[in-house]
């Protein structure tokens, strides 16, 4: 149990890949250099995956256009039309999620088991839940929104702004690190066979689950502001 302990304060510490030598030193964490690079693979590939489209598609072309469609077709359904213009931000954020929820595979320590990059996300998905309200709404619509179906409520609808993205930032670094500390504790109990078909759960099916949960809530709160 105490090699388990050192592991997870292991997890939980942040790592430091290198320091930029201005004000003072400024610390990037090993969870931005590996964000960095998912970013950067990302882009590539999407560069290499545009190139040379065609009208009468190619293999390639059909099963590129085939993921996006399925992608942004899960958000086109919850938003409908008045929603679109959001969609490939969401988009966006689930394929960064899965990829880096499944880049422990190769070896590379997931961002999200970083509780600032959790956060982060979770910040910019409430601040896109509030802006599609008052896009929406207005913002007189925005703010009375606050006060249904009763005024009274305003207080705890109000709050409830703030607890969102608490939950949304801990339900992603809680799953994340949970499957972290279960798979430690099998390897701890019985080290060989047993571990594979819970590695196949907790590092690719669990994490693409938390990947999809985490936009698909901040698609649903979304909804719920531009609708009232």
């Amino acid at each position: 149990m105490e090699d388990l302990a050192s592991e997870l304060m292991s997890e939980l510490d942040s790592k430091i890949s290198f320091t930029i030598p201005l004000f003072g030193g400024i610390p990037i964490p090993n969870s931005v250099v590996v964000t960095w690079g998912i970013m950067a693979v990302i882009m590539i590939l999407t560069l290499v995956f545009v190139r040379n489209l065609k009208l009468v598609p190619t293999k390639k072309q059909v099963c590129v256009e085939t993921f996006v469609g399925f992608i942004t077709g899960i958000f086109k359904n919850i938003l409908g039309e008045e929603g679109k213009r959001y969609v490939p931000y969401l988009s966006t954020v689930l394929i960064y999620l899965g990829c880096a929820n499944l880049i422990g595979l190769i070896g590379f320590t997931p961002p999200t088991k970083d509780l600032n990059i959790t956060a982060g996300l979770a910040v910019m998905s409430i601040i896109l839940i509030e802006y599609s309200g008052i896009h929406q709404r207005g913002g007189k619509g925005w703010v009375k929104s606050f006060g249904e179906p009763m005024g009274i409520l305003a207080p705890i609808n109000l709050m409830e702004s703030f607890i969102r993205p608490v939950s949304l930032c801990m339900r992603l670094f809680g799953n994340i690190l949970g499957g972290f500390v279960v798979m430690e504790l099998i390897k701890i109990a019985v080290p060989l066979i047993v571990p594979i078909p819970f590695s196949f759960y907790f590092d690719i099916f669990d994490g693409l689950i938390q990947a999809y949960v985490f936009v698909f809530l901040t698609t649903l709160f979304m909804k719920e502001k531009m609708e009232g």
